[in-house]
C-alpha cells in the first residue's frame, strides 16, 4: 500500500449537512477521514488502502468501515 498524505494534494471540507453514519455517501470527490488516526481515504478506493488504525480499509471500489462513529465525511478539491 502507498502511504500518501492526501492533504498535500487536496483541500478537504466537511460535507454539510453531516450524513447519517448508517448511509455514508460515495463519489469521486468524497473521502472519509478516520477520527482515530486522522488518515483520509477515498470513498471508492481502486488500490489497496487502509488507515493507520485499521478502521478504514478497502480496494476494487469497495471501502469497509469498522466503526462508523469514528468517520467524518469530507469533500476533496485539488489544490
Amino acid at each position: 500500500m502507498l502511504n500518501i498524505d492526501m492533504r498535500k494534494i487536496y483541500n478537504f471540507h466537511p460535507v454539510e449537512p453531516t450524513p447519517n453514519p448508517e448511509s455514508l455517501p460515495v463519489g469521486g470527490d468524497i473521502y472519509y477521514e478516520c477520527l482515530d488516526c486522522s488518515v483520509i481515504v477515498s470513498s471508492m478506493p481502486y488500490i489497496n488502502v487502509s488507515c493507520s488504525c485499521g478502521n478504514l480499509s478497502g480496494s476494487d471500489g469497495d471501502l469497509k468501515v469498522k466503526n462508523l462513529v469514528l468517520v467524518q465525511v469530507v469533500r476533496g478539491t485539488l489544490k
